[in-house]
């Protein structure tokens, strides 16, 4: 009996020590990303500003506002005229610069708060995370009752899956009852959307579509492959993600399919309610590890959250050259696919199909906030427009869910989530990088500050934190 206690004394001891040591971990990574308290940006504790001397893209047409002043009060856009008389405020003369709406990337995967940082320095002002865990509603409510400086943060509920396990980050759903009870939990916990994703077989997938709309929720989804593509054109599905997905699900990787590529085409020119997110660079950066043997020490690797870069970094890095040295031809092989979602873009734009702009940043050796520049870039090699390619990533996707509505352009009403640069990117697309002041709901943000960001952010250590919070995510939401 006393060796029994003495176990059981230890168990709790031990337990004791544990959650202690978790509380700190998790203490010490907080702690070092103050940086983007409020409290401590001085530039940022105030919201209210009139900027003159600037060319205005409004982005909700096609033009350049020549020589405007643009009055900001309380974080929201309140006059843009070629004069205003204001007393009592901060006057930033723009210097003839460019000013434009905040760039929104609408398919994220946040791991820590140093990627905030990261986004921001890029001119990225608003994320759509679809991945979600417990992590990003603490992180959500932080960023909603503006205790941190971070883009405007969306975020789906865990990725449903169905019955056939696929991996253990992953929500299975074995019922059409507990798809509708997973919907309820995510909308009443604070999740913003709901991310459907591979197995979900057609009575489960009708389960969640049919809560979904009971519960007032919008769907992002990733095809699943259980179901038809088609089957993915649903009123309460706002966007649809991956043009790779195109290729694996009803082309079957017959890339000389034309008549179900057209079906598809055909389908997304019917649905205008549906939205188009490529996620172009992640599926790119395949072929950059194929044909870079030492990607994984890049700089740009630097950014990439230590976890991530550990496992999930490494391990498709050597799939895909352990892939190379059995055929060497699968370099040219995911050239060509990355060449044919080109094409896919270039004829659903064509056709009127609405393209938002996502990265899958966060996993793989997708970099947070710098991938943006990249995926634009390529939607310009599709034939896009440099206005075209801006759309994407400002009125497009604020379009996308009506709680995204009060961004996306520079309107009298809208949320001042803006950036200034120097040169038009009307013209040249490369003058979205770097941006001299970003503004995040009227916050101010100088390059100083912005580079600060970046290097806070790189080579960051906080593996074992991340580790916490990703093991939480497997404990409570199972």
């Amino acid at each position: 009996m006393k060796t029994l206690k003495r176990i059981l004394k230890f168990i709790v001891i031990s337990i004791g020590v544990l959650l202690i040591f978790i509380a700190i971990v998790l203490f010490i990574d907080t702690q070092s990303t103050n940086y983007l308290k409020v409290e401590n940006n001085k530039s940022a504790h105030n919201n209210s500003f009139l900027i003159t001397n600037v060319n205005v893209i409004p982005m909700s047409q096609d033009t350049v506002l020549v020589d405007k002043m643009v009055y900001i009060k309380a974080g929201i856009i309140q006059n843009i005229a070629d004069n205003i008389e204001i007393k009592g405020v901060e006057i930033i003369d723009a210097k003839h610069k460019y000013l434009t709406p905040g760039l929104i990337d609408m398919h994220v995967h946040i791991w820590d708060r140093y990627e905030l940082g990261l986004y921001l320095s890029n001119g990225v002002t608003a994320v759509r995370n679809l991945w979600g865990m417990p992590m990003h509603l603490r992180l959500k409510e932080d960023i909603n009752n503006d205790e941190i400086i971070s883009p405007l943060f969306f975020t789906t509920g865990p990725k449903l899956t169905g019955p056939e396990f696929i991996g253990d980050d992953n929500l299975q759903l074995v019922s059409p009852n507990d798809a509708k009870e997973k919907v309820i939990s995510y909308k009443k916990r604070g999740y913003d959307f709901i991310k459907t994703y591979y197995g979900l077989t057609e009575d489960i997938f009708d389960a969640v579509v049919e809560q979904a709309i009971i519960s007032d929720i919008d769907i992002v989804a990733h095809p699943s492959q259980k179901v038809s593509y088609s089957y993915h054109f649903k009123q309460q599905i706002k966007s649809i993600e991956h043009a790779e997905e195109i290729i694996q699900q009803p082309l079957n990787y017959n890339l000389l399919d034309t008549l179900k590529l057209k079906h598809v085409f055909n389908e997304y020119e019917k649905s205008k309610e549906s939205f188009f997110s490529p996620t172009l660079t992640v599926y790119n950066n395949i072929y950059q590890m194929l044909i870079d043997d030492n990607i994984l020490e890049s700089e740009q690797l630097q950014f990439i959250n230590p976890l991530i870069k550990k496992v999930d970094s490494k391990a498709q890095f050597e799939r895909w050259y352990h892939t190379k040295l059995r055929d060497s031809s699968i370099v040219k092989t995911i050239k060509k696919q990355h060449d044919f979602h080109l094409e896919i873009v270039k004829t659903l734009h064509k056709n009127g199909t609405t393209i938002i702009c996502g990265t899958d940043s966060g996993i793989g050796v997708t970099v947070p906030g710098f991938s943006i520049h990249q995926e634009l870039a390529f939607y310009k090699e599709a034939g896009l427009s440099n206005y075209e390619v801006l759309k994407t990533a400002t009125i497009n996707a604020s379009k996308t869910h009506s709680i995204m509505n009060e961004m996306g352009t520079i309107e009298v009403g809208k949320i001042a989530n803006l950036i200034l640069i120097d040169d038009n990117p009307l013209l040249d697309l490369s003058a979205l990088q770097n941006p001299t002041t970003v503004f995040i709901k009227g916050r101010k943000l100088n390059r100083e500050t912005l580079d600060n960001y970046e290097k806070q952010a790189k080579n960051r250590n906080n593996l074992i934190a991340s580790a916490v919070r990703y093991l939480e995510n497997l404990i409570i939401e199972k």
